[in-house]
């Protein structure tokens, strides 16, 4: 059997990741955190999309995509924090259990978890007042047709805000830089700049961009939550993987790595 004993108080884990850019997502249990992520802290990147996607300007029960969701638990902040009614669609984690998740944080009724591939999306075109994606577009949308396909489903005017892992300058030639290749993973290829993403979303022609950012020390922030998660996850795979990205993105400070902010409004 794994060990699953928490190694550090609640309370004390509280405190830790307690962080003023983020003041909605400390309200949130942080063991419930925990055990929910996938990868760099969900919560803490799309509080940082929301003001740039303009999610307290929706109307009330307003219709959004959440895709590549997960454990569903950036599903569960939009319906509690902006009132959003939310179709929570993922690959890799069923629907049932996403659904038991989403019953038990009391939204049930404003939340709808779907079994979805990102290329074969059962939707409506202009069914969707927004769509976000939290650490999961680059895993498919670095494809040049992609975008189209997908803000179709968007209502005229409507958002797309997506926050992903990125570089801060594209890397020359066909190798990583050099002090990150002992960590260096093919899925990193689909890392890249804000100006590379300005760029793939400008020609695609279906949006009009309206940010295209990199986090300030956001780097610092995925270096945490790793830290955490390395002690605290009740899961050896996520424990094992928090050590070894946590470790690169220690040696790396910031010169290469973090994460980058878009929104575009459908045209």
């Amino acid at each position: 059997m794994p060990d699953i004993t928490p190694r550090t108080s609640s309370e004390d884990l509280t405190k830790r990741l307690t962080h003023a850019r983020y003041p909605r997502s400390n309200s949130y249990d942080v063991r419930w955190v925990i055990e929910n992520q996938m990868g760099p802290n969900a919560l803490w990147l799309l509080e940082w999309l929301a003001p740039a996607l303009g999610l307290d300007a929706l109307r009330p029960c307003a219709r959004v995509l959440d895709l590549g969701c997960g454990r569903a638990m950036t599903s569960v902040f939009l319906a509690r924090e902006y009132d959003a009614q939310v179709t929570a669609a993922d690959l890799w984690v069923k629907p049932d259990e996403n659904a038991r998740r989403i019953a038990e944080a009391g939204f049930a009724d404003r939340v709808l978890p779907v079994h979805a591939e990102a290329h074969d999306l059962p939707f409506a075109e202009g069914s969707f007042d927004a769509i976000v994606s939290i650490d999961a577009y680059h895993y498919f949308g670095t494809d040049d047709l992609y975008l189209p396909t997908l803000t179709r489903l968007l209502k005229p005017g409507g958002r797309i805000g997506v926050v992903v892992p990125a570089l801060r300058e594209e890397p020359e030639g066909t190798e990583p830089p050099e002090h990150l290749k002992p960590y260096w993973e093919p899925d990193f290829w689909s890392f890249h700049t804000a100006d590379w993403w300005r760029r793939q979303w400008t020609r695609s022609g279906a949006v009009e961009v309206e940010t295209a950012d990199w986090l300030d020390d956001g780097w610092r922030d995925w270096l945490l939550w790793c830290d955490v998660i390395a002690e605290e996850s009740p899961e050896e795979f996520h424990r094992t993987m928090a050590r070894r990205v946590g470790e690169m993105v220690r040696l790396d400070e910031g010169r290469t790595l973090g994460f980058v902010r878009l929104v575009g409004r459908r045209i």
